[in-house]
């Protein structure tokens, strides 16, 4: 079955001023909210509907072993969806959703992506999200801004090494204080 249209979002939560994680790698700044009146609640009947929409993730190594240590006390954040995680390393894998993947990124996406899927979400790190947008494989960028500020960490965009046009598709203000951007990537 072919996918009447692809898609791969780089989806990624950040502070205000950038950052993915603390030096020390930690998200527990995640938890951080405040209260916006004017910002839309989501129920958790509409998060899962959206999340029904996804049919595969991809994220690199890094975040996936930080996702299955997660995993141990808070359960697998990617449900039974399929996930490949680029690596060059032998990764404990306990899911049989999850497979590994180490080469090129074009084949990646022509060759398995592609063929069985329609909306993809690349959702770590930024060294994967750097390549993702180098070799024009992203179709849009979706950026949950969390009302933090790190000061220091991993920065989302490091090194992208050119200039890259978007185009804004939409703006969402949560209650919690989170902002989300979604920016289609222009091509």
């Amino acid at each position: 079955m072919v996918p009447e249209e692809f898609k791969i979002t780089i989806h990624m939560v950040s502070s205000l001023d950038g950052y993915i994680a603390k030096k020390d790698n930690s998200v527990s700044w995640f938890e951080t909210a405040d209260n916006y009146g004017n910002g839309i609640a989501v129920s958790e009947q509409d998060q899962e509907a959206f999340l029904k929409t996804i049919d595969c993730y991809v994220m690199g190594s890094c975040t996936y072993e930080h996702a299955f240590e997660l995993s141990k006390s808070y359960g697998w954040a990617y449900g039974d969806v399929p996930t490949i995680v680029l690596t060059n390393r032998t990764l404990l894998i306990e899911r049989g959703n999850i497979e590994t993947y180490s080469g090129d990124l074009n084949k990646l996406v022509d060759e398995r992506l592609k063929p069985h899927y329609k909306n993809v979400w690349l959702v770590g790190g930024a060294k994967l999200a750097r390549d993702f947008i180098r070799l024009d494989l992203a179709d849009e960028i979706r950026q949950s801004i969390l009302p933090i500020l790190l000061g220091e960490g991993t920065p989302f965009f490091d090194q992208i090494g050119k200039e890259q046009a978007l185009h804004l598709k939409n703006v969402i203000a949560y209650k919690n204080g989170m902002v989300e951007l979604c920016y289609e990537i222009k091509k």
